[in-house]
């Protein structure tokens, strides 16, 4: 028997295979997927089935190629979403690839990545950050999930809060602020060393910042020593402006 042209048995090896321990199998078995569902509501259907059939140890490839095909069901969505804690990394970036790409469609889907921020694992709040970021946004509601991450305990995920700011025109002084106090008092050097390249990335700059600066360059430590001169760097790049408090 065939399945629009695909035997059975070619079918139900490469489902099969999303299941595997191999990662590269599963690759394999994701790709080859993609191209047949793409042209076959009968395999879209086998793998909708897939998905919600219990028992399995992997459902992120089956979503994952659910995600590809146009209008994606709610459930595929939810396993997207669920796949941003998935302990391996690579597998977590080639999801957020994918849901940003679908997100861009979709303002519900933006509206679930902001929730994830402040309600997921650490891997999900991390993730959904990074997404919200790739899109581009000039929105309230994503900024201000940025600065509530911020406050979050897990460092990472300040961290990335921190770099998702670099990108936003809209922070203000009360947000500079913020990085400013982070790049003084977070107990985590990772998010000092963000908080400065980020800082000196968004311009007009504070004097306590520029102190904290000048004083990190003698630091003992390289590291910091490394992100208060990349910042100072950044900021002699930067064109002078009327709003710039540096000195002279």
């Amino acid at each position: 028997m065939t399945v629009d042209n695909f035997t059975d048995e070619e079918i139900a090896r490469l489902i099969a295979d999303l299941d595997h321990a191999d990662k590269p199998t599963i690759r394999a078995a994701v790709d080859a997927l993609i191209a047949r569902a793409a042209a076959s509501p009968a395999i879209r259907e086998l793998l909708d089935q897939r998905l919600t059939r219990p028992g399995y140890k992997n459902y992120w490839p089956v979503a994952y190629v659910l995600g590809q095909l146009p209008q994606p069901s709610a459930l595929t969505i939810r396993m997207l979403l669920e796949a941003l804690d998935h302990p391996a990394p690579d597998i977590r970036w080639a999801i957020a690839l994918l849901i940003v790409r679908i997100a861009k469609g979709d303002s519900d889907l933006t509206k679930l990545l902001i929730d994830l921020c402040a309600g997921g694992t650490p891997n999900q709040k991390r993730m959904a950050i990074y997404c919200l970021r790739d899109l581009a946004l000039t929105d309230s509601a994503s900024v201000s999930s940025f600065f509530a991450a911020l406050e979050d305990s897990d460092p990472t995920v300040r961290v990335a809060a921190v770099i998702a700011l670099k990108a936003r025109s809209d922070v203000g002084t009360q947000g500079k602020d913020r990085l400013c106090e982070i790049y003084s008092r977070d107990i985590d050097p990772r998010a000092r060393h963000a908080a400065a390249i980020t800082l000196a990335t968004l311009g007009e700059p504070s004097e306590e910042f520029l102190a904290a600066l000048k004083k990190n360059t003698t630091s003992e430590d390289a590291q910091t020593k490394k992100a208060a001169c990349a910042a100072l760097a950044l900021l002699e790049r930067r064109p002078a402006s009327t709003g710039d408090k540096r000195d002279g």
